[in-house]
């Protein structure tokens, strides 16, 4: 198994590891120290060494901070984990806070009367802390950078991660590296810049075109690269993990360094430089500084055209998506044949999965753990199963399963949520179509050029917010092709303002939540593409769907649905069945003809 059950923090231990943390910064003469849930390379997910949010306070999700003062600590979440966080940490020595509502600077002027705050700044993108000082401005508090604190009283830390790093093949990438670092570089040419600082897992492995195994669920590599206005990179990363094949697979015009060398080298460096400050840590630039290496801000090089997927690996994601459709319906079939048996609980269900998705040999790993809610586990948006939390599934419950695949063609992500016998909420069904019609309102739209995923992100919710309901968190983040299940910098979000263009992977995922109650999340991948003139021939856009996999006909009220709205569901059914239907057979198959049928 990929997934396991055991619980990855332990609450209990807070209120001690609290206490000693503000011991040491009293002996530091500080009176704060910023947690956040990050590393040095600024991406989402981190390795066990970097896990340091989740070990001081039991907060496991993906997203949040810790802001410690002499006497309050606050947990900073976003909408996904109010739930989550006020089961997860002691209570009683740490406050959660509903975040982006709360602004930090607005907190600790409200909480700190004067001080001095602590912050390790290769934790920090120089954004981030640049609107922490604007908004301590004037007051009695001031930041500081210093040795991480945190490190300093975490015994048994982990050390780093040693994953081996390999090749991701020119025919599954659709360009070699060297054309990708000739194209990025006579960007940074025409800007007048002689080099980019590229902090971002993702973004080094694409323009490498490597993979790695630092940081589980996705395949990516830390370590820090340069990419020079001639098309050059030094790569500075531990050689350990890499093979004579893979130093070979590289070329001549990339170099290997250990990471020791990362900031002798910055110093080196003729400017300007380009840095990210979204996502580069305030020490990249404090360092060039220092140096006297000018310093052009802008945006990391690669973001862009890494989010805007080629044909070729386009291609190599719709067969990804078609092996991972059949795994879950042939795992929908074994539910449906299973759970009224008795005794299914949230982890079989995962089990069972993840054996599908094994049984074509083809898989990597997960995209990320799979998400097994029944119930009022199903409301919690990030729940991960544990032994300690698992639940049997009962005749009544709504399942909710959010799940993904990493396959050497690309990256999956997709939701279900699964009746189990008649819906015991009177309303079920009446959520479930809201949701469903918010999913199908994003997937056949038709939008001009220029527009963002804000300019998106209602058509989803309008059926919700007709019956008085919303979800807390974004319609759609973007995917890689075999890389982050979730990419920047697109994304479908009331926040988002970069530009849809052809080639994004994005979630099309509305939900809706009833706290103590039930779940419900409906996920499809789609990719943008130009679609067929119509009126005036302006240039528009619509979406490819990726997924294919039926929706639970059980949970869907067909008179709320419109004309339209079921043509569209009866068409996608249809080519599910067209598409998945070859991949399957027997007893799974005959499900699938059922599961299918028009409305």
């Amino acid at each position: 198994m990929f997934q396991d059950f055991t619980s990855q923090a332990d609450p209990s231990q807070g209120a001690a590891r609290l206490a000693t943390l503000r011991s040491r910064l009293a002996a530091e003469g500080l009176s704060g120290f910023l947690v956040p849930r990050a590393d040095a390379h600024q991406g989402e997910y981190v390795a066990a060494r970097d896990e340091r949010l989740s070990w001081l306070t039991g907060f496991t999700g993906s997203a949040g901070f810790c802001i410690v003062l002499p006497d309050l600590a606050g947990v900073f979440v976003d909408g996904r984990y109010r739930t989550q966080v006020r089961a997860q940490v002691d209570l009683a020595v740490f406050t959660p806070v509903n975040w982006p509502e709360v602004k930090p600077g607005e907190w600790i002027v409200e909480n700190l009367t004067e001080g001095v705050i602590g912050f390790d700044p290769w934790l920090h993108a120089a954004d981030e802390i640049a609107k922490l000082e604007t908004a301590l401005a004037g007051s009695g508090v001031i930041l500081r950078p210093c040795a991480n604190m945190v490190d300093a009283i975490w015994p048994d830390q982990p050390e780093p991660p040693q994953g081996r790093a390999f090749l991701h093949p020119e025919a599954l990438a659709g360009e070699s590296s060297a054309s990708k670092r000739a194209r990025l570089a006579e960007g940074l040419r025409a800007a007048g810049q002689r080099a980019a600082v590229i902090t971002l897992p993702d973004s080094l492995c694409w323009l490498l075109n490597l993979r790695g195994a630092d940081v589980p669920r996705n395949p990516v590599l830390h370590g820090f690269a340069v990419l020079h206005d001639d098309g050059r990179v030094t790569l500075y990363a531990d050689p350990a993990k890499f093979d004579a094949e893979t130093r070979a697979g590289l070329g001549d015009h990339v170099t290997l360094r250990p990471v020791a060398a990362f900031v002798p080298g910055l110093h080196s460096l003729p400017g300007p430089v380009r840095i990210d400050p979204a996502s580069a840590p305030v020490a990249v630039a404090q360092e060039l500084e220092d140096a006297g290496v000018a310093v052009a801000t802008g945006d990391d090089p690669c973001a862009l055209p890494k989010a805007c997927k080629n044909p070729v690996e386009i291609a190599a994601t719709r067969a990804a998506h078609l092996r991972d459709g059949a795994a879950m319906v042939r795992f929908l079939a074994w539910l449906d044949a299973t759970a009224p048996q008795g005794g299914l609980t949230e982890i079989a269900a995962v089990e069972a999965l993840e054996g599908f998705r094994r049984e074509s040999n083809q898989l990597h790993d997960l995209s990320f753990d799979t998400i097994s809610g029944t119930g009022p586990n199903g409301a919690i948006i990030h729940y991960r199963v544990t032994e300690a939390t698992n639940r049997a599934v009962a005749p009544g419950d709504l399942l909710l399963v959010d799940s993904g695949g990493q396959y050497l063609d690309g990256t999956t992500d997709i939701t279900r949520t699964i009746a189990i016998g008649a819906p015991s909420e009177p309303d079920a069904r009446d959520c479930y179509t809201r949701v469903l019609q918010g999913m199908i309102a994003v997937a056949r739209t038709r939008f001009p050029k220029g527009l963002a995923g804000r300019d998106l992100d209602a058509l989803a919710r309008a059926p919700l917010w007709l019956a008085g309901y919303d979800y807390d968190h974004g319609t759609g983040h973007g995917v890689g092709a075999f890389l982050s299940v979730h990419e920047g910098p697109q994304r479908i979000s009331r926040l988002s303002t970069v530009p849809l263009v052809p080639g994004m992977i994005l979630s099309d995922e509305p939900g809706y939540y009833r706290e103590g109650a039930f779940g419900i999340r409906l996920e499809n991948l789609i990719v943008v593409r130009e679609a067929p003139p119509l009126g005036d021939h302006r240039a528009q856009y619509d979406f490819e769907t990726l997924t294919f996999v039926p929706f639970d006909r059980r949970l869907i009220l067909p008179d709320m649905l419109s004309a339209s709205e079921r043509g569209w569901l009866d068409s996608y059914h249809a080519g599910v069945l067209a598409k998945i239907g070859p991949l399957v057979e027997g007893a799974t198959l005959e499900w699938l003809k059922a599961a299918c049928a028009p409305l």
